[in-house]
């Protein structure tokens, strides 16, 4: 059965025959079929699509559950795939790379061949350095290429990255850089974001006097605007490149398919930050398959995930799963709004993109200052455009689709984790899209939503999301703290993987992430997603962006309180607030009509624009708001 002959419940846009005649999948339902039926063969047969020092001798390893292990026995290392495999074909002659500054007067390529150059330059200086196999080191940049090639160097020479978001506080790099123990920080003088410039190696300083772990820090220049230099630790990555040390030719450590290739810090928007720990050949094979599959990935394609490298988006699809398929990125340093709203529109008309990846709260921002923006450009490049990060609200959804998809690139809705380090339910091009749900699980993955007590719920319920089936590029452990992993993701619902989101699934078997547990309000003993809330009131035409969080009500034990942000031009009053209320009963019931609707300028996020609730709340309730390290400034 095609999908136009699939009968669907509700809003679905269908693609077109032309995406489906050219997919690399073009028969899902088969696929997936398949992909249940022998879990393990599927894998091994994406993986024998990739090259590898020395076959596996089991592809899935589950004697040990929940730690499971992927092609053991297997030989391999990441970056053998992602760039040595290339230089022996044409594409080490295609452009790997494309990067452009924020104020747009730096532009910057690098082909697969020049990738190989400058990655195996940068890892040669930090063996110099006395780095080695299973070492960690910081990285704490901002969005320029050398945090690729000092994300490929790490894992070339068989050293574990820790890539902080450069931005981030000194002191939650300073507790990345203590939980890691790393020996070696690689920072920038400087970054730019918005116009601003940011102080890196000067917050970088500030972390490192009170990190002993720290042997050397390696300097790329960036900003030129002067900063202090500390001559037994402090070195220069450019004058570095000019020794005899940097020479081009390094070799590719061989690594086993389990050994550590990164670990990633979780937000951390409740306790302590969790050091996620990934391996070399199972985060290979799940990254490679998901991008191939999911964006469809063509030889012509300019893919751009508009993530910043220090986030497992920036991981998976930024770095390694473009390179794993042997795709063209783009890269961009500045925000979608500087110098003007019409900046990320400019950059796909003149670079040709063909694919864009972004979060939904960047969509949202950009909707506020309407069409005219967009339609200044030529998008007609864009056969594909993507959603990471958190559910998107239908109201943008549709702007996505309508105004830069020019009504013929389909979405793809992603939803993952850093714990995942790949997509788990998502769409492909074929699939029938529904505005807001991300469709169906990945191939080989069966997803289940159930109650307090463990049973599955019926469809159109909410509950707790759960994963049934291993994945190859799964986290295998938190770094150092493997009781914490085997609680927080296993011992709840034995058996199956606690995602920590609550769902809901269809009657044709959609998938629709409402938000985070603790993102879930009960009202009179009905639970409320706060992503269903806020949707409602971002399709009101005056709101650009909405949070909402349950305060305690005396009798119904939890109100709806929502705080808002009027799009330009709008002015707030009382008559709207109450207008708002009404909106939202009107879209969700009575049931749902908030408590109340305050008007703010500004809400407060995570670095990768996950609205942090538990800050909102703390604040409504006169409490201590806790680390706001991961707020963006």
């Amino acid at each position: 059965m095609s999908a136009k002959e699939t009968k669907l419940h509700g809003d679905v846009y269908y693609p077109s025959d032309e995406i489906v005649a050219q997919a690399n999948l073009p028969d899902w339902g088969k696929a997936a079929t398949a992909a249940l039926k022998d879990l393990p063969s599927f894998w091994e047969q994406e993986a024998q699509n990739l090259e590898w020092f020395k076959p596996w001798e089991k592809v899935l390893d589950d004697s040990n559950k929940p730690f499971f292990k992927w092609f053991t026995g297997a030989q391999v290392n990441i970056v053998h795939n992602c760039i040595d495999r290339h230089l022996k074909t044409s594409p080490k002659n295609k452009l790997a790379l494309i990067w452009e500054s924020e104020d747009g007067q730096l532009h910057k390529t690098y082909s697969f061949f020049a990738m190989n150059r400058e990655v195996s330059r940068m890892a040669n200086i930090i063996k110099s350095m006395g780095v080695r196999k299973g070492d960690r080191v910081t990285i704490y940049m901002g969005r320029v290429p050398e945090i690729m090639f000092a994300m490929l160097a790490c894992a070339k020479v068989g050293a574990i990255h820790s890539v902080v978001f450069g931005g981030f506080s000194v002191d939650a790099l300073r507790d990345r850089i203590q939980d890691s123990e790393s020996k070696l920080v690689i920072t920038c003088d400087g970054g730019y974001q918005n116009g601003k410039l940011i102080e890196l190696k000067r917050i970088c300083d500030d972390a490192v006097e009170q990190s002993p772990s720290v042997e050397n820090v390696l300097v790329v220049q960036r900003t030129d605007h002067g900063v202090a230099m500390n001559e037994t630790r402090d070195h220069w990555y450019h004058e570095l490149l000019e020794t005899p040390v940097a020479k081009d030719r390094c070799e590719t450590e061989v690594m086993d398919a389990e050994d550590p290739l990164f670990i990633l810090y979780t937000s951390g928007s409740t306790g302590k930050p969790k050091a996620i720990l990934h391996t070399h050949g199972g985060y290979m094979v799940g990254t490679y398959t998901t991008l191939k599959y999911v964006f469809d990935l063509k030889d012509e394609d300019r893919w751009w995930c508009a993530a910043d490298p220090g986030w497992i988006t920036g991981h998976s699809y930024i770095v390694y799963g473009p390179l794993l398929n042997g795709a063209t990125s783009f890269m961009y340093e500045g925000g979608p709004t500087h110098p003007n709203p019409g900046r990320w529109w400019q950059l796909i008309e003149r670079y040709g993109i063909t694919v864009l990846y972004t979060a939904p709260t960047a969509i949202r921002g950009l909707m506020r200052f309407g069409e005219d923006w967009p339609n200044q450009y030529d998008l007609s490049s864009l056969r594909l455009l993507g959603s990471v990060g958190e559910p998107i609200n239908p109201e943008a959804w549709k702007w996505y689709y309508d105004v830069i998809g020019q009504k013929k690139c389909p979405i793809m809705d992603t939803w993952w984790q850093t714990e995942t380090g790949a997509f788990m339910i998502t769409p492909t091009p074929v699939v029938p899209l529904k505005p807001g749900s991300g469709t169906r699980p990945f191939l080989g993955q069966e997803a289940e939503i159930v109650d307090e007590d463990g049973h599955p719920v019926e469809d159109n319920q909410e509950g707790y999301l759960l994963l049934k089936n291993p994945w190859p590029s799964m986290l295998r452990t938190i770094y150092g703290d493997p009781d914490r992993y085997v609680d927080q993701y296993w011992s709840r619902f034995p058996g199956k993987y606690m995602t920590g989101d609550s769902a809901r699934r269809d009657e044709d078997g959609y998938y629709w992430i409402i938000g985070r547990v603790d993102d879930v309000i009960k009202v009179s003993g009905h639970r409320l997603g706060t992503a269903e809330i806020e949707s409602a009131l971002v399709s009101h035409p005056m709101v650009a962006e909405a949070a909402a969080i349950g305060l305690p009500h005396e009798i119904k034990g939890h109100g709806i309180h929502c705080f808002v942000i009027l799009n330009e031009g709008n002015a707030p009053s009382p008559d709207l607030a109450e207008e708002l209320r009404q909106h939202v009963a009107q879209h969700l019931g009575p049931i749902v009509r908030p408590e109340e609707v305050s008007f703010i300028d500004k809400l407060p996020k995570t670095r990768s624009g996950k609205i942090m609730r538990r800050v909102l709340k703390a604040r409504a309730l006169g409490e201590p708001e806790g680390d706001l390290s991961t707020l963006e400034s």
